[in-house]
């Protein structure tokens, strides 16, 4: 009979690759980015005399489990496609490094333990706006990627949906102050999203994803359009400002900010290339974080 020696150096190892699966299948760093953008809503929506970390940390758990869950939603339903793309085709489901069956049964326990956390532990507000987000990104906007651009309007309501569930979590309320935050990641989701789609273009084209602009097209009219809506963030950028939310520093980042992510636009509008178009995709990978954080020092 065959012996088979198990160590605990390779049990280790086991270990961290099955972290590393559901990690990629997770899509960490952007749910991460997600919870980041959920905890800056709720910091600058609570005005309790006392921090409530009870409903801020369930806001974290329970926000990034959900983010999680959609991510890992989203490479179920495009598993296919992924194999046909390179930035994709070596996520675990591509390269069968974990199962379809273990993938579902994954996506729905910590689907329904975000929804659990948020319910128990913030409020039904924040609980269906979490729900809600997560059914636009999984089930309307995945299928509509390979329909049109249409799936970038609709892409850009969950993805501007994490700051809104933070004010939410803090106050228990849409006001007109969790409306502009939303506004905010919502317009810089357009020059975002397209800004990817224009470098990643070949890869796209062979999953069949339609999301530029203009009829799909590498041209002035799509860069156009990327101006346009970064341009539309300066003006947004003071409205927490001019609202008293935040002060006058965080309005003068915001616009500084807007300033220059709109400058780049320019130079894809004059040569309509993949580098002008990576320029931007790596600035508004900066803006939003930035802004935000400005807004938070700011109140502080």
């Amino acid at each position: 009979m065959r012996t088979i020696n198990i160590t605990e150096e390779s049990i280790l190892d086991l270990l961290v690759f099955r972290a590393k699966v559901y990690f990629e299948l997770v899509k960490f760093r952007l749910s991460a980015l997600v919870t980041f953008s959920a905890a800056f809503g709720f910091i600058l929506g609570d005005s309790g005399v006392v921090f409530s970390w009870g409903n801020f940390i369930a806001l974290i758990f329970g926000g990034f489990l959900i983010s999680g869950a959609s991510g890992a939603a989203n490479e179920i339903w495009e598993r296919d496609f992924d194999k046909l793309m390179k930035r994709t085709e070596n996520r675990p489901l591509p390269l069968n490094q974990i199962s379809l069956k273990e993938a579902y049964w994954f996506t729905t326990l910590i689907a329904l333990a975000g929804i659990f956390i948020l319910w128990i532990f913030t409020n039904p507000l924040t609980t269906a706006l979490g729900v809600l987000s997560m059914i636009l990104y999984v089930f309307v906007y995945t299928p509509l990627k390979r329909v049109g651009p249409i799936a970038v309007f609709v892409g850009a309501i969950p993805g501007a949906m994490p700051p809104l569930l933070g004010w939410t979590a803090a106050t228990g309320a849409i006001s007109h102050e969790a409306l502009i935050i939303f506004g905010i990641q919502f317009i810089w989701q357009f020059p975002h999203f397209w800004a990817i789609a224009w470098v990643s273009d070949e890869d796209y084209k062979r999953a069949g994803f339609k999301l530029l602009p203009s009829g799909g097209k590498k041209d002035l009219n799509t860069a156009i359009q990327i101006m346009i809506y970064t341009l539309f963030l300066i003006p947004l950028g003071l409205l927490p400002t001019y609202f008293g939310l935040t002060g006058l520093n965080s309005g003068i980042v915001a616009t500084i900010c807007g300033v220059l992510f709109l400058a780049q636009t320019f130079s894809l509008m004059k040569d309509c290339s993949r580098k002008s178009a990576l320029k931007i995709m790596f600035g508004s990978f900066l803006y939003l974080p930035i802004v935000q954080i400005a807004y938070l020092l700011d109140k502080i």
